[in-house]
């Protein structure tokens, strides 16, 4: 035991460790290149990018960094706007004043 009265990390514990980060970096990376390729090709790109970005956040600075900038790029909740005014001519034309 360390004289600060904590233990040291285990080999077991450091492993699982490395284990953990590699899965979430093969994962995130895989998830974030189908992303990518979406930019190209048909497919919901807006949505995988992110997801990707997010699973990658999970254990790197840099991702989440990324992430918060998408965030902020991305429009955000916004109020309800009202239907933009007809630009046909009415069809039918009902006289206000009589003659």
């Amino acid at each position: 035991m360390r004289q600060d009265g904590l233990q040291p990390p285990t080999l077991r514990f450091t492993t699982l460790k490395h284990i953990k980060r590699v899965v979430i970096a093969v994962v995130g990376g895989t998830v974030l290149a189908l992303g990518l390729a979406l930019v190209v090709l048909p497919g919901p790109a807006f949505i995988v990018i992110p997801a990707g970005l997010a699973i990658l956040a999970i254990e790197f600075a840099w991702a989440r960094r990324w992430l918060r900038k998408a965030r902020e790029w991305l429009p955000g909740k916004r109020a309800p706007q009202p239907p933009p005014p007809s630009r046909l001519p009415s069809l039918i034309s009902v006289p206000t004043e009589k003659p």
